[in-house]
């Protein structure tokens, strides 16, 4: 699958550079081992610009809508470039296996907790899930926020802002729904605090 994933790597970036270039701030930030990477999400192209901000040494697993895994062909590539599918509006107990599977064995996974995208050119509003605070605690990794402007620039570099990895903290063994939610609001604080670093 890592091989897969560098051909295809290989491929896309000449033609994608070409007319989204990035600018990735906080590179070095990028822990060793098992994280999860958490973002705001606004467009479909928004797990390509942290690919590539990420280079090929650092490869995500994106957690993506299981539709998108059904489509011909397009499916297919995802799967093999490390892509896994969530059934939403349900407890999807195989996507939160595969997740946690990925996480223990030292994989960067890529989750966006509001599950959807978001634009709040247009009004609007998130409504993130817990889904990520829970695995970060039951799996015991570090979650790390990114940020990916809205708007992005054609032909102009698009900054890409990695934030400083953390734990979060409960004081019960494998944390409550009140303790998610409220990691899930700092998350999110986090996630948003990190535009700052974009002009």
């Amino acid at each position: 699958m890592r091989m897969f994933y560098a051909v295809i790597y290989t491929i896309i970036w000449p033609f994608f550079n070409l007319v989204h270039p990035h600018r990735a701030i906080g590179r070095e930030r990028i822990p060793e081992g098992g994280v999860l990477v958490c973002g705001n999400h606004t467009s479909l192209s928004d797990p390509l610009f942290l690919a590539f901000a990420f280079h090929k040494k650092y490869q995500l697993r994106p957690m993506a809508k299981a539709e998108l895994l059904r489509v011909p062909f397009i499916g297919w590539i995802l799967k093999r470039v490390g892509v896994f599918g969530v059934e939403r509006g349900k407890s999807d107990v195989g996507a939160i296996k595969q997740a946690m599977k990925y996480l223990k064995e030292g994989e960067k996974v890529l989750l966006y907790p509001e599950g959807t995208r978001v634009r709040a050119s247009r009004g609007e509003e998130s409504e993130p899930k817990t889904g990520a605070a829970m695995l970060a605690v039951r799996c015991g990794v570090p979650i790390l926020p990114v940020y990916v402007p809205e708007k992005k620039r054609w032909f102009g570099r698009t900054p890409v802002v990695i934030g400083e990895p953390y734990l979060p903290h409960v004081e019960s063994r494998k944390g409550t729904q009140e303790e998610y939610e409220a990691i899930t609001a700092d998350l999110m604080a986090r996630i948003r605090a990190l535009e700052v670093q974009t002009i």
